[in-house]
């Protein structure tokens, strides 16, 4: 993107109805309107080119991007940290375990104190069923209770950075991976997305990809096919959300069984493993109960129970039946790979390897996505603030 593509996607922005993102949270794709994702997917896109022509994009000259990750994280750490340092603010991680957390701190007492000159928060909780987005709603709240009485003067928005409902900042760079690899967003209507199940050796692997990927892609026209072994289901309200999605859309959402069924002339393919919604909502029980051994016996029938489907596989022979055998294979990253990271998984060496360079160009657009969620909920006039950016034409290196 040059400098003139860049004004012009600008102006494009500008044309958009997405102001209620202004000093709000970004935690499910489907709380927005398509001009809002719009909206993301364009600023998105401006950072970008802002960064490709040697650009400064920094509109923070102080204050912090705080993160609270609950579960392990390399990609989506890694893409807060960077989005949030394109656009001027320093990042700093919580550790519970070094934090007041560890001896019971509320979440409504840890998102007041986190938050004194804070733009952003971005937060993963994603283990336990119920919780993740609970969470985020109660440190939502207790921000905006902080404002409303004085203790902080600004109340920063947070971004959902994996919850047990969604993963909004994967599934909308996801998206962008898609328009730029189909030449548009329009041209996505109509094309097949297999969202498959694959086996893993490990059990515990959340909801929330899939269900963000069903949720989002079903709004965009796709013809989307939700494929697992009997027993391995999604959320139902999530399932019953991308049946109207597609109805409204012109789109397609349908439920196999078969993962050969799925990969049939599909243009894009998502296999990838995760843990049935009555096991997890169990696993949510046992937890609560501190139930040690429980949680033990649990997971060994799944991991037993994840052995029945190990044929659940990426392979050659399966991308073949994709149309003209050359789909778009996708994942979130990190895969499964047969005889390399285990000895059987989600997905066979050869076919990750050859798709490799665009899984790691899919990677790349989160830092960016999450940017633009961050940008748009502290700018009251994006659009303004990216053209006059644009013009002040500062380098990026100084």
């Amino acid at each position: 993107m040059d400098l003139l593509a860049i004004r012009e996607a600008i102006r494009k922005l500008a044309r958009l109805d997405y102001g209620r993102l202004y000093q709000a949270d970004f935690l499910l794709t489907w709380d927005h309107s398509l001009d809002e994702l719009r909206a993301v997917l364009q600023v998105a896109d401006i950072l970008k080119g802002f960064r490709q022509n040697g650009l400064s994009p920094r509109v923070f000259d102080s204050g912090l991007g705080v993160t609270l990750f609950r579960d392990h994280s390399t990609r989506t750490r890694f893409s807060y940290a960077k989005a949030a340092n394109l656009l001027g603010l320093m990042v700093q991680d919580l550790d519970e375990g070094k934090s007041q957390i560890a001896h019971g701190e509320t979440a409504r007492e840890t998102a007041a104190m986190i938050s004194f000159m804070t733009e952003s928060i971005g937060i993963r909780d994603d283990m336990y069923i119920g919780r993740g987005h609970a969470y985020m709603l109660e440190a939502a709240q207790a921000l905006t209770a902080a404002l409303r009485d004085g203790v902080l003067d600004q109340r920063p928005s947070l971004v959902n950075l994996q919850c047990d409902l969604d993963h909004p900042t994967q599934s909308m760079a996801d998206l962008a991976h898609l328009i730029h690899y189909f030449g548009g967003l329009d041209h996505l209507k109509g094309k097949k997305l297999a969202m498959s199940w694959a086996y893993s050796p490990s059990y515990g692997k959340p909801l929330s990809v899939p269900q963000g990927v069903v949720g989002l892609m079903t709004r965009l026209g796709m013809d989307v096919v939700l494929a697992h072994p009997k027993g391995y289901e999604i959320m139902p309200e999530v399932e019953e959300l991308a049946r109207k999605n597609a109805g409204r859309s012109g789109g397609a959402f349908s439920v196999t069984h078969d993962m050969d069924e799925a990969f049939d002339n599909a243009d894009v393919v998502y296999p990838k493993s995760w843990a049935p919604f009555a096991a997890m909502e169990q696993r949510t029980l046992l937890y609560d109960q501190g139930e040690a051994d429980g949680i033990k016996a649990l997971e060994k029938d799944l991991l037993a129970r994840n052995a029945d489907y190990n044929a659940w596989e990426c392979t050659e022979k399966r991308m073949a039946l994709t149309r003209d055998g050359r789909a778009l294979y996708l994942h979130c990253l990190p895969a499964d790979i047969s005889n390399v990271s285990c000895v059987r998984g989600e997905v066979a060496a050869s076919v990750f390897d050859r798709c490799r360079t665009p899984l790691y160009l899919q990677a790349g657009y989160k830092p960016y996505i999450i940017a633009a969620m961050i940008f748009l909920a502290r700018m009251d006039r994006p659009a303004d603030m990216l053209m006059e950016l644009l013009d002040r034409r500062t380098p990026r290196l100084g």
